[in-house]
């Protein structure tokens, strides 16, 4: 991962005019954090997206961070000279038409990626466990003084988020953490339990129960698999599956002739040689749509019956061999 050149992209998209830095369309702590962070570093830079998720809006307001909404197809500066994306491992997973013929600079943690690249592009990739993790690394050397309370507070949060409260945090990701609050003003236990106390409705806990009572496990294959439907909180669900022995936890999602898929396994799987997002990367080759991910945490969309998406990625789970089974 090299700084330097990021620095140099940054200095000289910015001289020549605005340049959003856009967050991926989840809206996951991660990508939201990532984006203001960064964009807290110099006056030419404005976080922006399409969408903020529940954790992210509520830190936002609370933090007063600064975030612009967006429509499908925005309305750029007139004067701009770059647009930098952050956590999103393609074009569509950004939700929003790129401007034309403008530089872009792709910050970015996933093992896949589907960015095509110009002369003046830059890509920024590196062996993290979340993009907050890469924005702290450029923050701490480059731009210190940006490294307020409230910073640090989005980058930790989104390092929580992304490694599932650390459950997927590697030497780095964990060392990256403990700089985060050095020099920080807040106790660490107090803002961890902030974070992790999410406003669920009566509406969402009777979601959550109607997918788990739908649930269904099965041998897929060499591995363990428990799969549902749920109509929110999909993440959620897949992770109490996780929790309770599931060696790979699959929720489907189907929307307006949409399904998304979304995928989840513990640390065991995937040392044993499960990576959820090459797997979701191969379901979009196959069936077509997007897909891509962590090895521990992934999804596809794609427009296609739900249970044609379902079976499709049980296929695929089926092909994959567990490395302890190999001789």
């Amino acid at each position: 991962m090299n700084l330097d050149k990021l620095a140099e992209w940054i200095a000289e998209a910015t001289s020549r005019g605005a340049v959003p830095v856009l967050a991926g369309r989840n809206g996951d702590m991660d990508t939201i954090g990532s984006a203001i962070a960064l964009a807290s570093s110099n006056p030419g830079l404005l976080a922006c997206g399409r969408h903020v998720g529940r954790l992210a809006s509520r830190l936002c307001e609370e933090l007063e961070a600064p975030f612009r909404k967006l429509s499908e197809s925005p309305s750029w500066p007139s004067k701009i000279g770059g647009v930098i994306i952050v956590d999103a491992a393609a074009e569509s997973q950004t939700g929003v038409t790129l401007p034309k013929g403008v530089p872009i600079c792709v910050i970015d943690h996933h093992d896949t990626c589907e960015w095509t690249f110009g002369e003046n592009d830059l890509e920024v990739r590196g062996n993290a466990r979340s993009t907050t993790q890469m924005v702290f690394q450029y923050l701490n050397q480059f731009s210190p003084k940006t490294l307020t309370n409230e910073v640090r507070k989005l980058l930790l949060a989104g390092l929580i988020t992304d490694t599932g409260r650390f459950r997927h945090a590697d030497e780095s990701s964990l060392r990256c953490a403990a700089e985060i609050l050095d020099g920080a003003d807040f106790e660490y236990q107090q803002f961890v339990e902030d974070i992790q106390t999410e406003n669920i409705t009566a509406s969402d806990r009777g979601a959550i129960v109607k997918a788990l009572s739908r649930c269904q496990s099965i041998e897929s294959g060499n591995w363990n698999l428990v799969h549902t439907y749920a109509g929110i909180l999909e993440g959620r669900v897949a992770g109490i599956l996780v929790q309770a022995g599931a060696e790979v936890a699959l929720v489907s999602r189907n929307r307006d002739g949409e399904t998304r898929l979304t995928a989840r396994a513990p640390r065991s799987s995937t040392k044993s040689g499960i990576h959820l997002g090459k797997m979701m990367q191969k379901l979009a080759e196959k069936m077509g749509g997007e897909g891509g991910g962590h090895d521990g945490a992934a999804g596809w969309s794609g427009r296609c019956d739900r249970i044609a998406g379902e079976t499709a990625f049980i296929n695929i789970l089926a092909s994959t061999r567990r490395e302890s089974d190999e001789s």
